[in-house]
C-alpha cells in the first residue's frame, strides 16, 4: 500500500521486486482503510513499517555499527517520521553508551513528532507539506513510548535548510540521498549553537529520489 504521491523511484523499485502496489490517498486514514480492505480481501499478513519491534530492532543496527566504528561521539542524529529508525537508534545508542545524546530532526511543515515529544502525548499530523516525503508518517504508540523515554531532543528545520543540506551532501560527499535523509544535517545548519563543539554522527537514511525532480 503506497500513497499516490510516492516518488516514482520508489514505485519502480517495488514493482521491480515483483510486488503489486495498491495506491491510496496520501494520508493516514486512507492508508489504514486501504490496508484493512486489502488484508480482508486477500488474507495477506500486515507488517507495520515502523511500529513493530522487529523492524525497530533491525533499524537500530545502523547505530550499533556507527558507535562500534567511532567510539567518542557526543551526539547521534537521525530523522523522524513514524519513528522506527529513531526508536531503534535510541535503544542502540543508550544501550551501548548512555552518555551519548540522541537528537532527532523533523521538518517544520510536518512537526507532529516534535509536538508530541514536547507535549508528552501523541499529536496527530495535520496536513503535512514537506519535500521530505519519507517523514510524512506519524508516531504510533510503540515508537512514541520509546522516543519519549530515550531521545534527548527533537528539533525542526525549514524546507530551505533541507534542500541546502541535500545539495551539500550531493556535491561534497558525492552521495545520493533523498530530502528526508538530509533533515538531520539541515538541523545542524540551522541550529549551529546547539551542536557547536560537539562530535556528531549523522545517520543518512535513504536515497529514494526522482532524478528528474531534484529540488536544486
Amino acid at each position: 500500500v503506497m500513497p499516490e504521491t510516492a516518488p516514482l523511484i520508489k514505485k519502480k523499485a517495488v514493482k521491480s521486486y515483483g510486488a503489486e502496489i495498491t495506491y491510496c490517498a496520501p494520508n493516514l486514514a486512507a492508508r489504514e482503510s486501504t490496508l484493512d480492505e486489502l488484508v480482508k480481501n486477500t488474507g495477506a499478513t500486515f507488517i507495520h513499517p515502523y511500529n513493530n519491534k522487529d523492524i525497530i530492532s533491525g533499524q537500530g543496527t545502523a547505530a550499533i555499527e556507527l558507535l562500534n566504528e567511532i567510539v567518542d561521539l557526543d551526539i547521534v542524529m537521525a530523522p523522524v517520521g513514524g519513528g522506527g529508525l529513531l526508536s531503534g537508534t535510541s535503544i542502540a545508542v543508550k544501550g551501548l553508551n548512555p552518555r551519548v545524546q540522541v537528537v532527532a530532526a523533523e521538518p517544520k511543515n510536518a512537526d507532529d513528532a516534535y509536538r508530541s515529544f514536547k507535549l508528552g502525548y501523541l499529536v496527530p499530523s495535520e496536513n503535512p507539506n514537506t519535500i521530505a516525503d519519507g517523514l510524512l508518517t506519524s508516531l504510533c504508540d510503540l515508537t512514541f513510548k520509546i522516543i519519549s523515554e530515550k531521545v534527548d531532543e527533537i528539533v525542526t528545520v525549514s524546507e530551505e535548510a533541507i534542500v541546502e543540506a541535500m545539495r551539500i551532501i550531493w556535491e561534497r560527499m558525492k552521495i545520493i540521498i533523498e530530502p528526508s535523509s538530509a533533515v538531520p544535517l539541515a538541523a545542524v545548519l540551522e541550529h549551529k549553537k546547539l551542536f557547536s563543539g560537539k562530535k556528531l554522527g549523522i545517520i543518512l537514511s535513504g536515497g529514494n529520489v526522482d532524478l528528474d525532480k531534484l529540488p536544486f
